[in-house]
């Protein structure tokens, strides 16, 4: 993470923390009996850390949530979506991942043209808050935006259910700034023959997106196509948000034989704020993220919160937005995490995903399949 020498932005603690103190240590009283200031100094790190290795979330769906309603203007605070530019900013976000995903039922000829209008819809956000955002094509973009003072915005992860049977819309959504593919319910990789999950269409996708520096996102895949996927790819994969299957069974949690495959392949799976998958407080989200670095490793677990919808979607309490992550930094440092630990979870593993993606492009010499 060579990037990090760069002089980077600075980050709030988020509207509902306690008030920062100017202390990194409490005082005392008597022989060596601490002030009630722990929590004030945990949250003075998790701002500190922040400020320096921010936080790369890797799923927010606001960009549909915008194309049903338009009139939302994230620049400033408002009740009617979670996510907006000042929560992003109090958060310590640094880089978003914008899910360009539609919703399951879809007739597949609508697919492709919804997911046009998404990107279009996220293009149209970039112009409209060019002073926050910034559109990210790479891990250096990446560390460009943090550096300027913008939210780095990698588009995707866009549905593999829209490659059929030609690599050119996968082609041209790369040319449309795509970085993310999103493998789950394609038909090419539900195969149940010798391929173990992918078809010979699956394979030609696998390395095409490898050429293109192109993520596959393994979110919601059956464990045995996941681990296939990861095998196959040449580059790193991710989930970009889920919950660890052994502390809550939800079908949209990674299994730990899952978990396994990544940490083989240096992949990474996101951990979500999601009350069904993860629980509905902030200590059991970290018991889920504990779980993920467990088995994953350190280098193999990350945030994927899944921000970015209208009010009614439930959320672990102290992670209901984006200005959340301070508190749950604060939290994981009071388990005992390092400091290097947390800034791999928040910034460092996904860069280093991104870089490794961008390895296994240029070493494929632009071969076309």
């Amino acid at each position: 993470m060579a990037d990090l020498q760069d002089e980077p932005h600075t980050v709030g603690i988020g509207a509902e923390d306690p008030p920062a103190s100017n202390t990194t240590t409490g005082t005392t009283t008597g022989a060596n009996t601490p002030t009630p200031a722990t929590a004030t100094t945990a949250l003075d790190r998790a701002a500190a850390l922040l400020s320096v290795h921010p936080v790369a979330d890797g799923c927010n769906t606001l960009i549909w949530t915008l194309r049903q309603s338009p009139y939302h203007d994230i620049d400033t605070p408002e009740a009617g979506v979670d996510t907006d530019i000042p929560r992003l900013r109090a958060g310590g976000v640094g880089a978003q991942f914008w899910s360009l995903l539609v919703p399951e039922g879809r007739p597949p000829e609508d697919v492709v043209s919804e997911t046009l209008e998404q990107i279009d819809v996220a293009l149209a956000l970039m112009r409209r808050y060019p002073d926050s955002l910034l559109l990210a094509l790479s891990a250096d973009d990446m560390a460009d935006a943090r550096n300027r003072g913008r939210i780095a915005s990698f588009l995707g992860p866009v549905p593999g259910g829209t490659l059929t049977d030609s690599l050119g819309v996968l082609r041209a959504f790369h040319t449309l700034g795509v970085r993310i593919l999103a493998p789950a319910g394609a038909t090419w990789a539900e195969s149940e023959d010798e391929g173990g999950g992918l078809t010979a269409f699956g394979h030609q996708v696998v390395r095409e997106a490898n050429r293109l520096a192109i993520l596959l996102d393994l979110t919601d895949c059956e464990p045995a196509v996941a681990c296939r996927l990861a095998e196959a790819s040449k580059a790193p994969v991710i989930i970009s948000n889920t919950g660890a299957a052994a502390l809550n069974p939800h079908p949209g949690n990674v299994t730990d034989e899952v978990l396994l495959a990544l940490r083989e392949a240096d992949g990474l799976a996101m951990v979500t704020f999601d009350t069904a998958r993860t629980g509905d407080s902030l200590h059991a989200v970290a018991d889920h993220i504990d779980h993920v670095r467990a088995i994953a490793g350190p280098g193999g677990v990350g945030l994927g919160a899944a921000f970015g919808s209208e009010p009614g979607s439930p959320r672990p309490t102290g992670l209901t937005d984006p200005s959340g992550y301070p508190r749950l930094i604060a939290e994981l440092l009071g388990r005992g995490w390092s400091e290097a630990d947390v800034a791999l979870l928040t910034w460092g593993n996904a860069q280093r995903v991104l870089r490794d993606a961008e390895f296994t492009a240029r070493a494929a010499g632009h071969r076309r399949t």
